[in-house]
């Protein structure tokens, strides 16, 4: 039995199968996502969800799924499943024997006397997916029937039936193309035999997205289906459908299938799952090399570049691709800020950390290779631009004060990565001086010493470390402030202090680190993570559930990340050293369990603050895989 297994017995319990998603991308940001049953129960699922930058910066979801009909002596047994109200049908999922992750997502179902085995797959640079169909046990003829869902709509929106659509087909070597707006790439279906394409246009209104109706959205689509291909398959014959923008050769599928299995890591343990999914987050494409914060909603974040990359590349020996990253990101750089979100025209520019993020990520790089000279060459004026820059003032009030600490702040925008916006405003709004960017600016300073030997910056260095421990630090309390704006200070229990502990140049002494480690240890610490908010502040929020407004509530009030654990271990790791491997390796161990819950073989984005600490947000979070690969690597070191 191979590291990611479900039997029949849990497949055919919805209760529980639809709560474990699959994700698989490729390179080309094209991915295929739905449950380990097929049923898809997010907008954002698809077969073959793809870029279409004539339309936009999003994805869009083509192919939303496929339903298979097995037939034999005229009987007919429907292997798809979908929600409708009141019902799901068909209930293919009853067929299903079991599901397996080796190498490639593999489902076998049994049909009386009939076992066919189902396998999907990417092609890596391709916007193209490939469905391996293979007959292990029949007993007597049989043909397979596949209708194909079409949805040709953005992933956030909901497809709605319409006269409007191009009902015209054209036929292609063992296939048809469909184009049902004119906007569109094309879309290719074929198969590597031949087949008949039978027309038979249907729209199959009101198919439910369940968690959609959770997460407080729109849930009902029509989804049109043009008809179905049959064919003869014979027992230990396979057959390859595929879906792609562009038209493929029938007579080299199987042959790219196979190159495509041999490019795939095994998922054959818990640390191949995560270099896995740390590879499935790096898009390329149109000459940019950029990270995609998650799946299956989030785009590329400034932020969440710098803080996964080195965990994504530099942990797995991926060196060039974090320099492709840097060079890509470094091309974004408006004056002394990064993009929060996207890039170019479509950018926002609100991240006060992003900038910060960046010198520590080129330390990292630096910490993997010994290769200062490369940052040197390449980078060097852009740090000395976000320095000048952050003491000079620049957008969103974000400027140095004359004690050295950096404020920023505007009203109704969040700045920090606690960045959750009701309509009420940021949730979170910690306008002043985070101490998280305290932290960061004075790494950023020493790291450009480091550099540089620029003796002015290393005087102002000094200031504002002697300013940090003054504004911050509370030998009563024995941790450190959260915010300070000249007025009030926020004494909030959050993680935000615990990079005060991990960065390379940290301000404070072995004894201070140690009382915040143990404080954060003691009401932070999960086995999934960190608390984003103490359970013994009145603000805290143990759930994360509801309406966009009430999930953003608890977004960073309590919720769990993983991501800044990292920087926990690392600061636990600095000051204990040996000592501590075993603490942290339980820590790592404890995530092994998550690769067969919510995302499957990878890390979801938050888990709730109270136990079971269950799994939320995006499926697959870049961060939180990435960290923990680079935690896995500090442990190796040690």
């Amino acid at each position: 039995m191979s590291y990611i297994h479900f039997d029949k017995t849990q497949l055919i319990n919805l209760n529980y199968s639809l709560d474990r998603e699959i994700i698989r991308t490729n390179r080309s940001g094209t991915y295929t996502s739905t449950t380990i049953i097929g049923c898809n129960t997010r907008k954002y699922h698809g077969l073959l969800v793809v870029p279409q930058p004539q339309i936009d910066a999003q994805n869009h979801v083509m192919l939303s799924t496929v339903h298979e009909t097995v037939i034999q002596h005229g009987a007919s047994f429907n292997l798809g499943i979908s929600k409708f109200p009141g019902n799901y049908s068909p209930r293919g999922h009853k067929y299903l024997e079991d599901f397996d992750s080796e190498p490639i997502p593999k489902l076998t179902y049994r049909v009386g006397g009939v076992l066919l085995q189902k396998e999907l797959i990417l092609d890596t640079n391709r916007d193209r997916l490939m469905i391996k169909y293979t007959l292990l046990e029949a007993h007597s003829p049989t043909k397979i029937r596949i209708a194909p869902f079409l949805a040709f709509r953005g992933y956030h929106d909901l497809s709605k039936a319409n006269t409007i659509i191009n009902k015209k087909f054209e036929k292609v070597p063992h296939g048809a193309m469909f184009r049902l707006y004119e906007v569109y790439d094309p879309l290719y279906l074929q198969l590597n035999k031949k087949c008949e394409f039978v027309p038979a246009p249907d729209w199959y209104y009101n198919i439910e997205y369940i968690q959609e109706r959770e997460r407080g959205y729109d849930y009902q689509e029509d989804l049109y289906v043009p008809g179905y291909f049959e064919f003869e398959i014979k027992k230990g014959e396979s057959v390859i459908f595929s879906a792609g923008l562009t038209e493929a050769d029938p007579k080299t599928r199987q042959a790219a299938f196979d190159k495509e299995i041999a490019r795939r890591t095994p998922r054959n343990n818990f640390e191949n799952c995560l270099k896995n999914s740390a590879a499935q987050f790096i898009r390329l494409r149109d000459g940019d090399t950029r990270v995609i914060a998650g799946y299956p909603w989030f785009g590329w974040w400034g932020r969440d570049t710098f803080v996964a990359s080195p965990g994504l590349t530099l942990a797995v020996g991926e060196n060039q691709t974090f320099l492709d990253i840097m060079d890509t990101m470094s091309k974004d750089l408006h004056g002394a800020l990064f993009p929060n979100v996207g890039s170019g025209v479509m950018s926002n520019m609100n991240s006060m950390d992003a900038p910060l993020w960046y010198f520590w990520s080129l330390q990292q790089y630096i910490f993997f290779t010994g290769d200062t000279k490369i940052v040197k060459d390449r980078y060097l004026s852009k740090l000395k631009g976000i320095i000048d820059g952050y003491r000079a003032g620049t957008d969103f009030n974000i400027h140095a004060l004359d004690n050295g600490l950096i404020y920023g702040g505007q009203e109704g925008i969040a700045l920090t990565w606690m960045d959750a916006v009701t309509p009420n405003g940021p949730v979170t709004p910690r306008t002043g001086c985070p101490v998280e960017i305290q932290a960061l600016w004075y790494n950023a300073l020493c790291f450009y010493y480091e550099l540089t030997k620029d003796e002015e910056i290393a005087t102002f260095a000094a200031v504002v470390r002697e300013s940090f421990e003054r504004e911050f630090w509370s030998s009563e309390y024995g941790y450190l402030a959260d915010v300070v704006d000249g007025q009030e200070t926020d004494w909030s229990i959050r993680p935000n202090m615990v990079f005060a502990t991990s960065l390379p140049y940290t301000m404070l002494s072995e004894n201070q680190n140690d009382m915040i480690l143990e404080i954060v240890k003691s009401k932070l610490l999960t086995t999934r993570g960190l608390r984003s908010l103490s359970p013994d502040d009145p603000g805290y929020k143990g759930y994360y559930f509801g309406n966009q407004i009430n999930r953003d509530l608890a977004y960073h009030n309590g919720t769990v990340w993983a991501w800044p654990l990292g920087h926990f271990v690392e600061g636990y790791l600095k000051l204990h050293g040996k000592s501590a491997l075993n603490f942290v390796q339980k820590i790592i161990k404890e995530f092994d369990g998550v690769m067969t819950q919510y995302g499957i073989g990878t890390v979801a984005e938050i888990y709730d603050g109270d136990p079971p600490h269950r799994p939320k947000g995006a499926v697959s979070q870049a961060w939180s895989v990435a960290e923990l690969l680079r935690m896995m690597d500090l442990v190796k070191r040690i």
